[in-house]
């Protein structure tokens, strides 16, 4: 049974964001997520400007006049979800943890494809493998995504984004929109991430928090990684130290952000303290700049 606690954030995320698919996101997604190709619709008889080309010869000559095909979008994609669940993802100093943000993000990006009859599945991973739901339509389902995102518990603590994507390979033999949502404290996945990004419509949605590049001033602190468990005490009233803490999460940044150029993967940055929705909108607006 899951808990009604449970239940109530699924209900209480499901108002707030669907409620912003339908007011903000309507046309955007429809738009960025083009389906795979043009179905053959009909035939119609031939009106002045119709393109010659597309002139059906078998239908044409039995009626004895000129008939056109027409042809119309084929919408349907598959949204996979890929979610990051490792323990880093239990941090957050600006009200909510990247495990939380995480979720809501997922809500709305897969209230956002079923908005457009499209097929959401999800990957749970964390050092390996820990959950998956066959991509399928319909608001129940979204429903079900969201539960099993809050309601798992994690048997994994560290982060294996190679093994995921494999799995993501493995699971999903067509072309899909893959939005792999990570904080991205792991290495070693360049290989894996070039193969998925050009397989599928990669999107990485990187999770942060301002603490995790910049620390204030106060004094003597035990910092531990949650991934590792290792301990270390510091002395945040360094300034020495507080610099090279900084330098160290922006040349992190840099790499990653290398790394992801380098791929052709598109980036979602996402902090735990700021709103979702502006640099959500900056990657629709970007991705329609870009195809128009």
């Amino acid at each position: 049974m899951i808990p009604r606690e449970i239940l109530k954030q699924v209900r209480r995320i499901e108002i707030s964001t669907r409620g912003l698919v339908n007011e903000v996101f309507s046309g955007e997604y429809h738009s960025v997520f083009k389906g795979r190709g043009m179905n053959f619709a009909e035939v119609r008889e031939y009106q002045y400007g119709d393109d010659v080309r597309s002139i059906d010869w078998n239908v044409t000559a039995r009626a004895g006049s000129p008939f056109v095909k027409i042809f119309e979008e084929e919408r349907e994609l598959t949204v996979m979800l890929v979610v990051d669940v490792s323990a880093s993802g239990d941090f957050g100093t600006r009200a909510r943890l990247k495990s939380q943000v995480a979720v809501e993000i997922c809500a709305l990006l897969a209230f956002s494809a079923i908005k457009n009859n499209d097929k959401v599945g999800l990957v749970i991973f964390s050092d390996h493998v820990e959950k998956f739901v066959p991509p399928r339509k319909g608001r129940r389902h979204v429903l079900r995504v969201i539960r099993e995102l809050l309601y798992h518990q994690p048997t994994g603590r560290g982060t294996d984004i190679t093994t995921a994507l494999e799995y993501v390979a493995h699971i999903q033999r067509k072309r899909a929109v893959t939005f792999l949502v990570s904080d991205f404290r792991d290495e070693g996945f360049d290989k894996a991430l070039a193969v998925a990004g050009r397989r599928h419509d990669l999107i990485a949605v990187r999770l942060g928090d301002a603490r995790e590049e910049e620390l204030p001033p106060l004094g003597l602190l035990e910092l531990e990684d949650p991934e590792t468990g290792q301990r270390v005490v510091v002395n945040t009233s360094d300034a020495g130290f507080r610099t090279a803490f900084q330098d160290f999460g922006r040349k992190r940044r840099e790499v990653l952000d290398k790394l992801f150029r380098r791929s052709r993967v598109d980036v979602i940055d996402i902090q735990t303290g700021e709103p979702y929705v502006r640099p959500l909108m900056r990657f629709f607006k970007e991705r329609m700049r870009r195809r128009g």
